[in-house]
């Protein structure tokens, strides 16, 4: 009777230990994943509509634009250089403890000019088909306008400098971009907006002027407001 007791509790000790064991790999793993791979990020104002909402939750591939440790990378998290009309989240240069999320429009070397809410780059209008522009008014150079009106609609000549990039909302009325703070430093790229794995009807004034506590009341109400058709959406 005690060597069977003694071995029951060898057995239950080593079945403790394996799913102990096997706890402990996988936080090593999810934190290195969460680390050094991907990022969750929420999408808190409305400067990406309709491309990305407010209430949408994504999973950032850090990987983005590194290059390769593995040659297997590349299959698990695609990769690419820096292109026009990539999405990147950055760390926003006047506060580096904020992440932003914005459209790439211009890439180094290349001159980009707004004329009349047109975007021109290398002299040459863009299509952009994404783009939304929710005020009908143009802010004109012939007009008295405050600085920061005008170059919402007119904007540039600007020269993208070595090393930089040149970013914008899709949102173009409503967004605080490279027309306001300047060219965005490749240094400063986290990544590129990969999948939403959630997404719900946030109320974006409400949500912005919220406390924390607040806010996590109304996520675990979130049900009832849940946008089912964007769950797992790719971001392209």
């Amino acid at each position: 009777m005690k060597k069977e007791k003694k071995a029951k509790k060898e057995r239950e000790k080593s079945v403790f230990r394996e799913y102990f064991e096997l706890i402990v790999e996988t936080a090593v793993f999810v934190f290195f994943v969460m680390t050094f791979i991907v990022q969750a990020f929420q999408i808190p104002t409305g400067s990406m509509e309709s491309t990305l909402l407010v209430g949408d939750f994504l999973l950032v591939n850090k990987m983005a634009y590194l290059e390769p440790v593995i040659p297997l990378d590349r299959v698990v998290l695609p990769r690419r250089d820096l292109k026009r009309f990539d999405i990147v989240v950055f760390k926003y240069p006047k506060e580096l403890n904020k992440d932003f999320v914005k459209r790439v429009i211009a890439l180094e070397g290349e001159t980009v000019e707004i004329k009349d809410k047109q975007v021109y780059v290398n002299d040459n209008p863009i299509d952009e088909a994404y783009k939304v522009h929710n005020d009908s008014r143009v802010f004109t150079k012939n007009g008295y306008y405050h600085y920061d009106e005008l170059i919402r609609d007119n904007f540039g000549p600007l020269t993208v400098p070595p090393g930089h990039c040149f970013v914008m909302g899709d949102n173009r009325d409503n967004s605080q971009d490279s027309r306001y703070w300047g060219c965005l430093p490749l240094h400063l790229l986290k990544g590129r907006p990969w999948v939403i794995y959630f997404s719900y009807d946030a109320e974006r004034d409400a949500y912005l002027k919220t406390s924390f506590r607040e806010r996590m009341r109304k996520f675990v109400n979130f049900i009832p407001k849940a946008r089912w058709n964007r769950l797992l959406k790719v971001i392209n």
